[in-house]
C-alpha cells in the first residue's frame, strides 16, 4: 500500500513523518486483513471463508465494491494547478495536504476527459500548463492521448477542470498497445515513444477469471520497431514524420530541446523489455546463487541521445545522415516517404558497465528542463535496487559517483541553491535506506558540484524502498 514520507528542513533541524494513503483499496484491505483490490502484480486473494465453488465464482465478480481498478497511488507525488496529488498509472489520484500527508480527495480523470488512466510522469511549463499522457479504449482498438491541463483554477473546488486531450495517436496495434511509463517534452512538441513493451488487452480483461495479475498481460515484442511520434503541443497536430529506431525499452527520459533544426531527446533505455518482470516479489525473495543469477540475467539501462531532424521534406536525399550535429555519433537516415531511421549516440564512458547502468534520472528540472543542459544525476543499478548515486557531465560524459557497501540510494533529487547561477549549484537529496541494520535510515544531502557529502539526518525507523520524491521550498 501507498506510503508517503515527509522530511521538513527547518532551523537546521530535520523532522520525519510518513502516512500511509488512504485509499479505497488501503480502507478494504484493512477491513477484510487481506488483499481484496488487484494490484499491477498482485491479483486479490480469495476469501479463505467461502468454500471452493464460492472462491471459484469470485474470479467472475467485481474485484472490489468501491472500484473496478487499484487507486493505490503509489508511483509518484505530481502537482497541478498548485495541488499535491500521489498518482500510479490508473485513472485515479489523491490529492494530499502536503504538510500533514492528509489524503483530501479522490480524483478521477475520466470524470473529466475520455481516458483510462495517466502517467505519473507529467510535464509542467514555466506557465504551470501541465501535460500528460493517457491510453482510452473503445470498440475501434486503443489510442494514446496527449492531455493539457491548465495551470489556473477556475475556483476552490477545482481539481482537472478544464483538462483537454489535445491529440489523440491510434495504437500501431489496436488490441495490443504500448506500455509506457513517461515522455519527452520540449519547448514545442510533446514526444511520445512507442515501444515494444506490449499490452495484451485480452490477458488484462480475463486476468481475474485466469488467476492472473495485470503483469501477466505486459510483455516484450522484439520484433517490433520502437515508434517515436512528434506532436506539436500548441496546436496539436503530429508531426507526418515517424522517426523509427530498433527495438529498445524506456522507462524514463532525462531531457529534451530544441536547438538549430534538430529535437535532441536523452533517455534511459535498454535493449531489453523483460525489466518489469525482474521486480516480481519471487525474485526479490531470493538469496545466495539464485539471487545472483537474477543479477546476472537484467539487461542493464543506459543514457543514450537520439537526434531528430524537425525539418524532412519530399526532397530530402534518402540514405544520408541528415544529423549534421558535428559533436554527435547518433544518426538520422530518411529510408522514405515520411520515415526517419534514428540510432542513438551514448551519454557514458566505458566506466558506467562498472556500476550496472542507470535509472532515475534527474535535472536542474525548473531552469533547464526543455533547454540545452550540462549535468544529469541518477541510482546506478548494479542490483534490483539502485545502490549508487550519479552525477554525469554530458560535456565530457565523465561521472562522480556517490556509494558505500551495503547502502541503497533513492531517486537523486535536485534542489537548487537560492539564487543559483551555474547549472549544478545545490544539493543533491536521497532517502538511504540500509537493509543490513535495522533503523538506520537517513536522509542523505550531497554537494550536487563535487559530489561530497554535506551530512545526513538518520531516521530511526525502517523506511521500505520507494520509488519518486518531490521537493518544494517553503511549505
Amino acid at each position: 500500500m501507498a506510503l508517503m514520507h515527509q522530511f521538513r528542513i527547518e532551523g537546521g533541524i530535520v523532522t520525519y513523518k510518513s502516512r500511509f494513503l488512504k485509499s479505497d483499496c488501503y480502507k478494504e484491505n484493512v477491513e477484510n486483513n487481506r488483499i481484496v483490490v488487484s494490484e499491477f502484480g498482485t491479483l486479490a486473494m480469495p476469501d479463505p471463508c467461502k468454500n471452493f465453488f464460492q472462491r471459484f465464482l469470485s474470479r467472475f465478480e467485481r474485484q472490489s465494491k468501491n472500484t473496478a481498478y487499484t487507486d493505490n497511488a503509489s508511483v509518484s507525488f505530481v502537482q497541478y494547478k498548485g495541488d499535491y496529488y500521489v498518482s500510479t498509472e490508473t485513472n485515479f489520484m489523491h490529492k494530499i495536504d502536503p504538510q500533514t500527508l492528509e489524503t483530501k480527495e479522490k480524483v478521477d480523470w475520466s470524470k473529466f476527459i475520455a481516458i483510462n488512466g495517466a502517467t505519473a510522469h507529467p510535464h509542467t511549463d514555466p506557465d504551470g500548463t501541465t501535460y500528460n499522457m493517457g491510453n482510452s479504449y473503445n470498440s475501434k482498438g486503443a489510442s494514446y492521448n496527449i492531455i493539457r491541463v491548465p495551470p489556473e483554477k477556475s475556483g476552490p473546488n477545482d481539481t482537472l477542470e478544464g483538462a483537454t486531450v489535445i491529440c489523440t495517436i491510434p495504437s500501431g496495434d489496436r488490441t495490443k498497445p504500448s506500455y509506457y511509463h513517461s515522455f519527452a517534452i520540449s519547448e514545442n512538441y510533446v514526444v511520445f515513444i512507442e515501444q515494444p513493451i506490449r499490452i495484451d488487452l485480452l490477458k488484462i480483461v480475463t486476468g481475474k477469471m485466469r488467476g492472473k495479475g495485470i503483469s501477466d498481460g505486459v510483455y516484450w515484442d522484439p520484433e517490433k520497431t520502437t515508434v517515436f511520434h512528434v506532436i506539436n503541443k500548441h496546436n496539436g497536430k503530429p508531426s507526418p514524420i515517424k522517426y523509427y529506431a530498433t527495438p529498445f525499452s524506456t522507462f524514463h527520459q532525462i531531457n529534451c530541446y530544441e536547438e538549430n533544426g534538430f529535437l535532441i531527446m536523452d533517455m534511459c533505455c535498454s535493449d531489453d523489455g523483460n525489466a518489469i518482470n525482474n521486480f516480481l516479489i519471487q525474485n526479490l525473495r531470493k538469496s545466495g546463487e539464485a539471487l545472483d543469477e537474477v543479477y546476472n540475467t537484467i539487461c542493464r539501462t543506459f543514457p543514450r541521445r537520439f537526434v531528430l531532424p524537425l525539418i524532412v521534406g519530399n526532397n530530402t536525399p534518402c540514405e544520408l545522415n541528415l544529423n549534421t550535429r558535428q559533436e554527435s555519433t547518433a544518426t538520422a537516415i530518411k529510408t522514405g516517404k515520411n520515415k526517419v531511421y534514428c540510432t542513438h549516440e551514448d551519454l557514458h564512458g566505458d566506466d558506467l558497465q562498472e556500476y550496472g547502468g542507470l535509472e532515475f534520472p534527474q535535472i536542474n528540472y525548473t531552469k533547464y528542463n526543455t533547454h540545452p543542459y550540462r549535468y544529469f544525476y541518477a541510482c546506478g543499478f548494479r542490483h534490483l535496487v539502485g545502490d549508487s548515486l550519479i552525477k554525469t557531465d554530458l560535456q565530457d560524459k565523465h561521472m562522480k559517483i556517490w556509494q558505500q557497501p551495503g547502502y541503497y540510494p533513492s531517486e537523486p533529487v535536485f534542489v537548487p541553491s537560492p539564487n543559483a547561477v551555474e547549472e549544478d549549484d545545490g544539493v543533491i537529496l536521497s532517502v538511504v535506506i540500509t537493509p543490513n541494520k535495522d533503523k538506520s535510515t537517513f536522509l542523505l544531502v550531497l554537494d550536487a558540484k563535487d559530489f561530497e557529502e554535506l551530512g545526513r539526518a538518520e531516521v530511526p525507523v525502517n523506511i521500505p524502498y520507494g520509488f519518486h520524491g518531490a521537493f518544494q521550498a517553503g511549505i
